[in-house]
Order: structure tokens, then sequence, then C-alpha cells
């Protein structure tokens, strides 16, 4: 399954939020250095869909804050 995300980097919270419409918002604590917030992302959305961190992957927009995401096994 693939999902557009808009993230929030450097936020108080970690949370994943369904957008009406079909996207998601994410938050995350990690700044946006180095590939943190990214990381902070796959685990942020694996534990929202209930899946292993490996089955989470970026695909396009690694340096942006609005992402496609594949989730394997969804």
């Amino acid at each position: 399954m693939r999902i557009n995300i808009k993230v929030h980097a450097r936020s108080k919270r970690e949370s994943v939020t369904p957008q009406p419409d079909g996207s998601y918002k994410v938050e995350v604590k990690a700044p946006p250095v180095e590939g943190a917030a990214n990381e902070a992302i796959c685990e942020a959305l694996a534990t929202y869909f209930k899946v292993h961190k490996r089955d989470v992957q970026i695909v396009l927009g690694s340096t942006n804050n609005k992402k496609v995401v594949e989730i394997q096994g969804k």
C-alpha cells in the first residue's frame, strides 16, 4: 500500500493522524538531519499500521516534508 504523508519534524510529540483527503500527517520529535527524521517516520508508521519497521519504506521525497511511503503487508 502506498500512502502520501506530510511530515512535521522537531514536533513536541510523535503522532500519525489520518487526513480527510486520504493522506496522513506524521509528527516526529527527531530533527531532519542525517536521516534521523526519516527513521522516526518509519518507526511511527510501523507502529501505527502494526507492521515491522523493515516493511515501511520512503519511496519519494526523502528530503522533502511531503513524502510517498510504501507499506508492505497492508
